[in-house]
């Protein structure tokens, strides 16, 4: 694995923009810059770190770690349900192909666990014992398992997310109840072969969000991202149950530090210029991707260092323009 020193010498060789490949009509998100080619979609993980709706920082290797990851699960999946892979050519890209998307996001629930105030933990602190249209049993402690893993989706809205039962999503017509069968039935099998290969690899797949859609033949496709860092919460397994039966909080691979840099040195959220981010936070945020992504894969990070990234990636695209 690169060391943090390793990694210094690359913090400008970042990827924070995309325009610079020359294809038309980009819709920006925060970390992914996707291009609409009519059939199909150039979908290009960034190195952007966003936070406060806001880019703090542009982290080394973190895209091609999320976007790696992700086709390391879209590979060990297919069996469960087709994806949107067509193509992986070049470590931050993957063509994907075209897909009408489902209004809700499948989020996948295994421990009472969580820190918004849409998070489950925080519903059951407040007193809810639904959520999502599941019944919660009393006496239950922050970060417990959960009597079964659930689907607790939200419907996806311009303005935000909202939390929602299957019944209030077949009501409101956004999935027809069969359909809805279907999709229940592979976020579960995709959750229980997510749990399932990171406990083999020292993780715990404590929760995580599917994007599910219908390509132009109707088939259901597994889209967007799987299992990474940036979808996924995951917590060490070892020491688990110890820290659990002492009160205390599961350990992760924190990257939760870069943002209480920025709340500790301004106000992210108002401020019309932030202070830059440390090089050396930077760095170790880079070096906390990669070690994610060799315990998530149980396999070595190779980077891409054979030549700048900006002309790697337009020399891999170049056929697609």
């Amino acid at each position: 694995m690169l060391t943090t020193r390793e990694i210094h010498q690359h913090l400008t060789n970042v990827l924070e923009d995309t325009s610079f490949l020359g294809f038309p009509g980009i819709i920006r998100g925060k970390v992914r810059d996707r291009y609409d080619l009519g059939d199909k979609l150039v979908l290009i993980t960034t190195d952007r770190q966003s936070a406060f709706d806001r880019v703090l920082a542009a982290v080394p290797f973190k895209g091609q770690v999320l976007n790696q990851v992700s086709a390391f699960w879209f590979e060990r999946t297919r069996d469960i349900v087709p994806n949107h892979v067509l193509e992986l050519p070049d470590p931050n890209v993957t063509i994907a192909k075209k897909c009408e998307v489902f209004p809700v996001e499948f989020v996948m629930r295994a421990y009472l666990t969580g820190t918004t105030s849409t998070s489950i933990w925080k519903n059951y602190e407040s007193g809810a014992r639904s959520y999502c249209g599941h019944r919660l049993p009393d006496g239950m402690v922050k970060n417990q398992p959960l009597p079964k893993p659930l689907l607790t989706p939200t419907t996806k809205d311009d303005m935000h997310d909202e939390l929602a039962s299957a019944e209030q999503i077949v009501e409101r017509g956004l999935v027809d109840a069969a359909t809805w069968a279907q999709l229940e039935r592979i976020a579960a099998a995709l959750f229980a072969r997510g749990q399932q290969i990171a406990a083999a690899n020292g993780l715990i797949l404590v929760d995580t969000k599917y994007e599910l859609g219908r390509d132009a033949d109707g088939n259901i496709m597994l889209i967007d991202e799987i299992h990474t860092p940036d979808s996924s919460r995951y917590w060490l397994r070892d020491g688990y149950e110890s820290r659990f039966a002492k009160g205390e909080e599961p350990e992760n691979i924190d990257k939760e530090f870069l943002r209480r840099w920025f709340v500790d040195h301004c106000d992210p959220y108002h401020d019309e210029i932030l202070p830059a981010a440390p090089a050396e936070l930077v760095a170790e945020l880079s070096h906390r991707y990669i070690q994610l992504f060799e315990m998530i894969t149980g396999t070595t990070f190779e980077p891409a260092l054979n030549r700048p990234i900006r002309e790697r990636m337009t020399a891999n695209l170049a056929k697609y323009r």
